[in-house]
């Protein structure tokens, strides 16, 4: 599916009136994040290869153009959009790293309908990853080195952000998913347990317990919840016995007090000689519960992360913005209060501690340069990254990052400071932007 109607009208609209007019110089449109949401110290870039894979397939066949045609749109403009192909280029961080609020992401400079025409894609695409990237980030942090896995495919906002989600949370570091399609597409570990229902359908917990076990050797978890925990736990240690099963085993406890069920359970667990059976936690974590069970010490070896995760539950966006930076040469920005923009092709300078700097692409500053072009002619430069590179660039950064940035609440956030060429250019735009909005 070539996917040209997969926008705004508006941006349909513009690109036909730039194509009516011969408007056909090179645009460069800047996507950043305006402002960090609540309770965030920092941001994860992600969503770029599939921005990229939808770049790639942008166009419009005879069924789309036949949908506008019944819009109003003329002749000419149908036939414009039939041959429109994105042959331009564009900068972009790369997934997996850590960026502040106003860094560019994405850059693209393209004939102007082109470069116009990919603006609701891209933020639809990176707001999503990115939003996501960066709660599952902070899931990173608070598990301290405990096992994540996503568990959010049932309550995403459709089947794609459950494939988003899962992505986006293996690049932060989750040690597998429960979605299938997402393990099977992007080559992560699947997980998976059993439901209450499943007990539910048995005449008894011990049924179920050794009819799975049975039929699922070598990777059993025994949801232990259903009735009564403690006596599931119990159970499932006489299942163990019963069928003498020695390997990847593991309990899951999925409500009322984590921690102190966990330690009741591993108690047991061990004096049956069972220390290798693992303890699994699910039941709606927050990245704040788990956390303190962490710091509690509780006898957890995994956790299972769904709703608020897969919804980014207490920031479910994140506030992006695509705007025209320049235009056949010309800077050019917004004005506009609380939302002004700034012009020209950008770079961010990286130096220790993220000591960040936006400045101009043609500038040479101290510094990592983060904006990589991944895109030339319309075509892309290289093949697209494996997950443990993007893994190994988040951990890389992490690391590094300050740990006032890091913290769960309250965080004071990472920043970028703007270079003096940079703000320059800011204040000539600025004074050409207000002299053109002058009524003669």
């Amino acid at each position: 599916m070539p996917g040209g109607l997969r926008t705004d009208l508006y941006q349909l609209n513009m690109a036909a009136s730039y194509l009516r007019r011969g408007m056909d110089a090179d645009a460069t449109f800047s996507l950043s994040i305006r402002d960090l949401p609540v309770h965030r110290g920092f941001l994860v870039a992600a969503g770029l290869e599939a921005c990229l894979d939808a770049v790639e397939r942008f166009g419009f066949d005879e069924e789309d153009l036949a949908f506008l045609q019944g819009l109003g749109f003329e002749p000419r403009a149908l036939d414009a959009f039939r041959g429109l192909r994105f042959g331009g280029e564009i900068w972009a961080v790369p997934e997996g790293r850590i960026v502040a609020a106003g860094e560019p992401l994405v850059e693209v400079t393209a004939p102007i309908a082109q470069a116009q025409l990919l603006e609701t894609l891209l933020l639809n695409t990176i707001t999503l990853h990115v939003t996501l990237a960066s709660k599952a980030a902070r899931y990173r942090i608070a598990a301290r080195g405990t096992d994540l896995v996503d568990f959010s495919f049932r309550r995403t906002h459709g089947l794609d952000a459950g494939l988003a989600a899962a992505r986006c949370s293996a690049i932060v570091g989750f040690s597998a998913t429960s979605n299938v399609e997402a393990a099977r597409r992007f080559g992560l570990r699947v997980s998976g347990t059993m439901a209450h229902s499943f007990v539910e359908a048995f005449e008894s917990e011990a049924d179920a317990f050794r009819a799975y076990a049975e039929d699922h050797a070598g990777n059993v978890t025994f949801l232990v919840d259903t009735y009564d925990t403690l006596s599931g736990v119990r159970t499932a240690i006489r299942t163990i016995e019963q069928l003498n099963i020695s390997r990847g085993l593991a309990i899951r406890l999925d409500s009322g007090d984590l921690g102190q069920l966990a330690r009741e359970a591993r108690e047991l667990l061990d004096d049956a000689g069972l220390e290798s059976v693992r303890i699994f936690a699910s039941g709606g974590l927050d990245e704040h519960e788990v956390s303190d069970l962490v710091l509690a010490e509780a006898p957890i070896d995994a956790f299972g992360i769904g709703t608020q995760l897969g919804v980014s539950a207490d920031a479910p966006y994140v506030d992006s913005i695509y705007k025209l930076v320049t235009y056949d040469g010309r800077p050019t920005m917004k004005l506009s209060s609380g939302k002004a923009s700034m012009p020209g092709a950008k770079q961010v300078f990286r130096g220790d501690g993220f000591a960040d700097t936006i400045g101009l692409r043609e500038e040479d500053l101290p510094g990592e340069r983060l904006l990589e072009r991944v895109v030339a002619n319309g075509r892309r430069l290289r093949a697209p990254d494996a997950l443990l590179a993007m893994q190994d660039r988040f951990g890389s950064d992490l690391d590094a990052l300050p740990e006032r940035a890091r913290m769960l609440a309250g965080p004071e956030p990472i920043s970028a400071v703007v270079s003096a060429q940079l703000e320059l250019l800011t204040e000539q735009a600025r004074a050409a932007a207000t002299r053109r909005s002058v009524t003669i």
